[in-house]
């Protein structure tokens, strides 16, 4: 099957042409895709439907690979991790169907809380990044954050009286991840305006968060305990605890690094 060209144009001219129009109409994945998509035109017989289909979903599909891009970027996320590279036999404590069911993110879509408790080396902070990113793929805005540095800048923003918009940006997204809380003690001034932020975002946007104190430990983070409860419950109301446990991962492969090299 041999596609036509317009009447009168050489293949040439008519190649020229249509960089020209996907140039016009910001078309980029279909300018670069075009002579590979019409080679497999040629090789598999597409009728005109098909063709125009391969086109126009090549653009899509591109697009929506470069959305999601973006929004990965914009999270903020420290690192790169991902729910495939997360290695649940090494971890008991955590249950793979909970945590997959999780990434179809329908819990960010009724607006619920995710709390991560466990040790240092656990894999919260992998999990708390492979679920926002999760969510970025899935079309929601993320935003990652170290609980201190989000606190911090709450304390700025309230000394250059931009307290009010820092906090309407951070009640925006559609999920706030903050990691490591409880890591800190917290004075009452950086307590209460991060409480603002968790208030703002309440049964509205989704807050997930990765500490390695058992909430019962949070009165060293928080220190009034009328507030660390207030924090708690709205962290906990109608959400999702995932125990990580008390046995470093990241230890036990240091260990058995050492162990193989000393047999080896």
């Amino acid at each position: 099957m041999t596609l036509p060209r317009q009447r009168g144009l050489t293949e040439q001219a008519a190649d020229a042409a249509i960089d020209t129009a996907c140039r016009l109409l910001r078309l980029p994945s279909i300018r670069n895709e075009f002579n590979d998509i019409v080679d497999r035109a040629v090789k598999d017989q597409m009728t005109y439907r098909d063709f125009l289909a391969e086109l126009l979903m090549t653009e899509c599909d591109d697009r929506a690979r470069r959305r999601s891009e973006r929004r990965i970027k914009a999270a903020g996320f420290p690192r790169e991790k991902s729910l495939r590279a997360f290695d649940f036999d090494a971890n008991p404590n955590i249950d793979a169907a909970t945590v997959h069911t999780l990434a179809s993110c329908e819990w960010i879509r009724k607006s619920q809380p995710l709390c991560l408790i466990g040790d240092s080396g656990t894999g919260k902070s992998h999990m708390l990044i492979a679920l926002g990113t999760e969510a970025a793929m899935k079309g929601y805005r993320v935003r990652y954050t170290p609980a201190t540095k989000l606190v911090n800048e709450l304390v700025e923003a309230a000394d250059e009286k931009q307290l009010n918009n820092t906090i309407a940006r951070y009640g925006r997204v559609d999920l706030l991840c903050i990691d490591e809380l409880g890591y800190m003690e917290l004075d009452r001034h950086g307590a209460e305006l991060l409480f603002q932020v968790l208030t703002e975002r309440e049964e509205k946007n989704s807050v997930a968060i990765a500490s390695n104190e058992s909430f019962g430990g949070w009165t060293k983070t928080f220190t009034d305990p009328r507030l660390c409860a207030a924090i708690v419950d709205r962290l906990t109301f109608n959400g999702t605890l995932i125990e990580t446990g008390t046995d470093s991962y990241r230890l036990a492969s240091t260990r058995a690094r050492a162990e193989e090299q000393i047999t080896s």
